[in-house]
């Protein structure tokens, strides 16, 4: 079990059976910008510490928004250098992630070919793209890296994890932008369920900090132009919200069979009991709140509940005023009011393709410490938005099933059931 303060633990979790329930959640990994590991970001996130800070860096002087959410540790500090120069930013971060679940469940005996990897991410290796472009341009081709293709290619973090674990019932790396690590645990299920794996290491990266991409988001008016105040500057439900704050940093879950798990004596922290995976068929980046209704719902049925049973939601929650208000709708008509809901993503800023496995991973933690942590920054309810959301402190989480939702640009929603 994942140590917490005393005063974080919940003696009475954990005694309730998973009778039923065939994808079980044995192992936790994340680098965040709270904390270098799941514990540590945890207990920021539950003490309501923020992540985001001014980007202390030249190249951000030019641009309209110079805040961001940067990881707390530098993956590099914990890989050597060898394994730097084959992998991108966003790679080294998943492998770090991906190190602790791996430890956290136990280092699983499992055959190879019964061990699959699921990576998504929204951008992939372009900080590789583009620093190799510069060398290009500045010194010619034969001052490019060898290792610039793995770097960049999209499934480069799912093979690097693949590679690491020996994985050979397959390495999958869904790209479905914010919603792609999401999509990975829901993958994950499937390949379980479906009997094609034992044991799958799920789970989501994402490290773009650079001045093309916060420059591109800031021209969509997709960013929070709060650079005077780093900490109050994402603000998920707030009536003052104005665009959500770009972060960096991977979240890794390791999924099992269960009776696989339980034959070798796992340590369970919850159940992913269901997955809805739907699209829109709408547009390119506005949200629509029927096809975000749809997956929850899909997410229900896969799992066998009901709104009614759902007692927590780790809401998608960007900061975005049109996006929080369509997410708000979907809850409301497909749970219902009821739910206590929080939005990590004032703490952390928005992790891209790497948020919905984070935030799973936070949901997880919910669920098996009994603590809902808080939204951050809600001072003041935005118009169209009626749930119960958890401000201040932590709340103690009534007994119940929890939700996860993640949405991303291209119409890709996602929704994820967990229970304890």
């Amino acid at each position: 079990m994942l140590p917490v303060t005393a005063e974080a633990s919940c003696p009475d979790r954990g005694r309730r059976a998973f009778a039923g329930a065939d994808v079980l959640v044995t192992g936790l990994g994340a680098t965040t910008p709270l904390g270098g590991d799941v514990p540590s970001s945890w207990q920021a996130l539950l003490s309501g510490r923020s992540g985001v800070t001014r980007l202390n860096t030249p190249w951000a002087e030019q641009l309209p928004v110079r805040i961001a959410g940067n990881m707390s540790q530098d993956p590099a500090s914990r890989l050597d250098r060898i394994q730097l120069r084959r992998l991108d930013r966003s790679q080294a971060a998943a492998l770090v992630a991906a190190q602790e679940a791996w430890a956290h469940a136990g280092a699983p005996e499992v055959e190879s070919e019964r061990l699959a990897v699921v990576v998504g991410t929204g951008v992939g290796g372009a900080l590789t793209m583009l620093e190799q472009d510069d060398r290009l341009e500045e010194r010619g081709p034969r001052a490019l890296s060898p290792y610039t293709v793995p770097r960049l290619m999209p499934n480069g973090s799912a093979a690097a994890v693949g590679l690491l674990l020996g994985a050979r019932a397959g390495t999958h790396a869904p790209t479905s932008a914010c919603a792609s690590g999401a999509e990975a645990l829901a993958v994950g299920a499937l390949l379980i369920r479906s009997g094609r794996a034992d044991v799958v290491v799920a789970g989501g990266t994402d490290a773009c900090l650079h001045p093309l991409s916060l420059g591109a988001f800031a021209r969509m008016r997709a960013l929070s132009l709060r650079n005077d105040a780093p900490d109050l500057a994402s603000r998920p439900f707030d009536h003052d919200r104005d665009g959500f704050v770009m972060s960096e940093g991977a979240g890794m879950v390791v999924l099992e069979r269960a009776g696989f798990a339980r034959a070798r004596g796992a340590q369970v922290h919850a159940a992913l009991v269901g997955a809805g995976v739907t699209s829109d068929g709408y547009d390119v980046t506005l949200p629509d709140s029927e096809g975000q209704m749809r997956a929850i719902s899909a997410a229900l049925r896969d799992s066998g509940l009901t709104g009614a049973d759902i007692a927590h939601v780790n809401a998608h929650a960007t900061g975005t005023p049109v996006g929080d208000v369509s997410e708000a709708q979907a809850l409301q008509k497909a749970v219902g009011t009821h739910p206590a809901v929080t939005a990590c993503k004032s703490a952390t800023g928005h992790l891209l393709g790497a948020s919905g496995a984070v935030e799973a991973v936070f949901t997880v933690l919910t669920l098996e410490h009994g603590l809902i942590p808080p939204v951050r920054n809600l001072d003041k309810t935005g118009d169209g938005i009626e749930l119960d959301l958890v401000t201040g402190e932590p709340r103690r989480t009534p007994e119940g099933a929890a939700l996860s939702t993640s949405f991303g640009f291209g119409g890709h929603n996602v929704a994820l059931a967990f229970t304890r």
